[in-house]
């Protein structure tokens, strides 16, 4: 049976199933759970939350946009987009299935949580997908893009790696792998910037993909 889990990625503890802990990540500023964050400004930290933003779950790793090519990683640590190793992501995105399969057309989008089609109210959110399998942050730099993607509704979406296997370690450069598996992980960092006050809870995340 084929289905779609997401995580939380964090240097504290390992991974978080969302679905156990909440209902999806909410972005915060540098006060930590529940403190705003200014209006054109970008989060400072990460948690796993319910819909409106108010139950503390686990903190996840944080990726903060500083650069159309660069992220602030938790710790201060302002990176390269493609030296962000997979594990320092905020989400991991895995698709399940009962035998090894092939997926493409992978597409994520931030959308209203109502129709996928028209993009979040009143924030902005940068999207990356790291392809870094390895742990070491520089030196072996990643195969992903060079820069962040701004998904809107249908408008714009971020494609993701084509059948990147267990721990995304099949991804390559996101467009040659056929690798056929039962699992496929997907790493994404996301940072978000409100554009008015207010919390923002028109504010959601969808994933599709085909399979063969």
């Amino acid at each position: 049976m084929a289905a779609i889990k997401f995580f939380a990625d964090s240097g504290l503890g390992g991974a978080f199933d969302i679905d156990m802990a909440g209902s999806g990540l909410g972005f915060y500023g540098s006060g930590g759970f529940g403190a705003s964050v200014a209006v054109g400004s970008y989060q400072d930290n990460t948690y796993v939350t319910d819909a409106n933003g108010a139950a503390q779950g686990p903190q996840a790793n944080n990726v903060k946009w500083t650069h159309a090519n660069s992220g602030e990683l938790t710790g201060a640590t302002n990176l390269n987009l493609q030296d962000i190793p997979n594990q320092q992501t905020s989400l991991r995105v895995r698709f399940t299935h009962g035998s090894a399969v092939q997926v493409q057309n992978v597409e994520l989008r931030i959308y209203d949580r109502v129709t996928i089609t028209v993009g979040a109210s009143g924030v902005t959110t940068k999207a990356y997908e790291t392809l870094h399998p390895s742990a070491v942050q520089t030196g072996l730099l990643g195969s992903g893009a060079a820069a962040w993607t701004t998904p809107a509704g249908s408008g714009v979406t971020l494609s993701l790696a084509q059948s990147p296997g267990e721990s995304g370690l099949y991804a390559g450069n996101g467009t040659t792998s056929t690798r056929q598996d039962t699992i496929h992980d997907w790493y994404v960092c996301l940072s978000a910037r409100p554009d008015s006050i207010g919390s923002k809870t028109q504010y959601g995340m969808y994933v599709s993909l085909e399979y063969l």
